[in-house]
């Protein structure tokens, strides 16, 4: 029995990587219809145009808090039908990652956890401002990760990285 509670301490100190979900939470909610009601009454075909935002903000050592940011723009013509705006946000623990692995895992898992939390308030806030229901759809924050990697690398080496810092963020 011994060796069998060595066995069971041993596993339970060298737990390895580790990634919680400690809170998630709307930050920040908008809706806008500036036509309002005219606009229900206006022909031609609804053009959206979405943009993704993320921050990270370290809290501790293990806690990080991430905020993505999801604005959807609805247009009919040259007129703004509604304009529907989430920063929704997590709390997230992640301990024994090196700082690659950490950087991707805030770049993807984390977003990936929030993504169906902010889909469903755009969803809701679409439908509550009286617009036909708008299901975002999937996103690859994989291939979203890897495209600001590449262009972190391209900064680097053109060593230009004030002017398009700003620019990378919003993918």
């Amino acid at each position: 029995m011994s060796e069998q509670d060595t066995l069971n301490g041993a596993a339970a100190a060298d737990t390895g990587p580790m990634f919680t979900v400690e809170k998630i939470y709307l930050k920040d909610v908008s809706f806008e219809a500036p036509g309002a009601p005219q606009v229900f009454n206006e022909q031609g075909q609804p053009q959206l145009q979405m943009n993704l935002s993320q921050k990270v903000q370290r809290l501790s050592d293990n806690a990080f808090e991430v905020v993505l940011g999801v604005t959807l723009t609805c247009t009919i013509g040259e007129k703004t039908a509604y304009l529907a705006e989430v920063q929704q946000a997590g709390v997230f623990g992640l301990a024994g990652f090196d700082e690659q692995t950490l950087d991707a895992m805030l770049g993807t898992h984390c977003p990936n956890a929030l993504y169906p939390y902010a889909r469903q308030s755009i969803g809701d806030l679409i439908s509550a401002g009286g617009f036909p229901p708008f299901l975002l759809q999937p996103i690859n924050f994989e291939s979203l990760y890897a495209e600001s990697l590449r262009q972190r690398a391209q900064q680097a080496q053109s060593g230009d990285g004030l002017a398009d810092a700003e620019t990378a963020g919003n993918a």
